[in-house]
């Protein structure tokens, strides 16, 4: 089949290097791609925020599934748009994607339900959202409403920081996203990812995967996009696991498909595990970026595109991906500056050095190809660094080996992906 996958990141490299090894797969196209993606995707100029461009692109060309990388198209409509014109599409309409666009939306959602979360309260204005935040103890939570690109949200150590960070997103900080403000209670725990696809009913559990959010060594610093990642989580047991499918991920499914919006597409919940058991910390109605990457890494690529496909035709009941014993980790390498404002335009050689071993492969995210054909630096997060181990320590000293023989001194990364995971492993649990 011809597909088209949107976006241009690290996450749709990683889905398009899965993709690309389908025996269904005729042509696969990425709008726009990256220098990494055009070595398995055909990448096309199309303005992805036009949707009556995308239907016709995809109607000459015989696409007959769309795959939407990133939330800001779903949260825009595509998938509803795509659909009423007869096509496949992997990812939810507009509603069911206001469980990432909203955080206010996804409150709303799990007090209907019962969904276990930290509670909260939500503000449209900078006066009432500082009282509030005046008054709560410490830390405190605060999110900005709607897409902040995984910047949008500060835990404040001080009722300073909560005034200033609440007066930056009313002030304009964020743009529309700021409009409104959550503010939460801080929950205590460790963190971990949890990835099913769902057809509208049917659920098919994925794997699970720990980031690291802060940008310094030891979870220091302010948070990022996410700076590394691993799988499978050990935090995540299988009791864990099938807590979080009956009290959190399931409820919302039946929830969504109750007010006539069903969820299609991969549903990513971010969870704190804490002494009561699971809570949601958010949802994304998307592929994690870098958690992608290491799912990819891990999944039966040849069964990857299958499992799409059924999830957007709404034939998901009795699907089946496997999954490799082998631990993956990304290591993120990111530009001078990021997260604040990255240094573009530098100058990036020996990522295919750093390929050498069958086990590592290095993921695109931010890059772009100069006049000379250079590889050169284009955002925050820029390259992806994934590698496969029998354990955390081991995926990790390879991924840290390939990151060696990169030459971009204006990069940088964290030297502790996987910290967590390794203490475990050392502690034989």
């Amino acid at each position: 089949m011809n597909v088209l996958l949107i976006g241009s990141g690290g996450r749709e490299h990683a889905l398009a290097w899965a993709i690309a090894a389908s025996p269904r797969l005729k042509t696969l196209f990425c709008a726009p791609g990256n220098p990494g993606i055009a070595e398995v995707a055909t990448c096309i100029n199309l303005d992805v925020a036009d949707h009556a461009a995308v239907v016709d692109f995809c109607r000459i060309n015989g696409v007959e599934l769309v795959v939407v990388g990133p939330e800001i198209p779903l949260v825009a409509g595509l998938a509803d748009d795509l659909r009423a014109n007869g096509l496949r599409c992997f990812g939810p309409g507009r509603e069911a994607a206001r469980l990432e666009g909203s955080k206010a939306f996804t409150k709303d959602l799990c007090r209907d339900a019962d969904i276990p979360t930290a509670a909260s309260a939500t503000f449209y204005s900078a006066g009432e959202a500082l009282v509030y935040a005046a008054d709560h103890p410490l830390p405190i939570v605060i999110k900005a409403d709607g897409l902040a690109a995984g910047k949008g949200v500060a835990i404040a150590e001080t009722h300073a920081d909560a005034a200033a960070f609440i007066t930056e997103c009313f002030e304009g900080k964020f743009g529309r996203a700021g409009a409104a403000v959550v503010i939460e209670e801080f929950l205590r725990g460790e963190e971990a990812s949890f990835f099913v696809l769902c057809d509208g009913k049917e659920i098919l559990p994925l794997a699970t995967a720990q980031d690291h959010k802060r940008v310094g060594d030891g979870d220091t610093g302010p948070n990022t996009g996410g700076m590394g990642a691993y799988s499978p989580a050990p935090v995540m047991t299988d009791a864990l696991i099938a807590q979080t499918l009956a009290t959190i991920v399931k409820p919302t499914i039946a929830e969504l498909a109750r007010r006539g919006t069903p969820y299609q597409g991969v549903l990513y919940a971010g969870l704190m595990i804490s002494p009561d058991g699971p809570k949601l910390i958010e949802y994304n109605v998307r592929f994690g970026d870098p958690e992608a990457q290491v799912l990819m890494m891990r999944a039966d690529r040849a069964a990857v595109l299958d499992v799409l496909d059924r999830a957007a035709s709404g034939t998901l009941a009795g699907a089946k991906l496997g999954w490799s014993d082998d631990v993956a980790l990304t290591v993120v390498m990111a530009a001078e500056g990021y997260p604040g404002t990255p240094v573009k335009g530098t100058e990036i050689k020996g990522v295919d050095a750093a390929c050498q071993d069958d086990n590592v492969i290095v993921f695109h995210a931010g890059t772009s190809r100069d006049a000379e054909g250079r590889l050169i630096a284009a955002g925050g997060r820029v390259l992806n660094v994934t590698a496969r181990g029998a354990n955390v320590a081991e995926a990790k000293a390879r991924a840290y080996a390939a990151i060696s023989r990169i030459d971009w001194p204006r990069g940088f990364c964290r030297s502790d992906i996987g910290w967590r995971a390794i203490a475990r492993e050392q502690a034989g649990g």
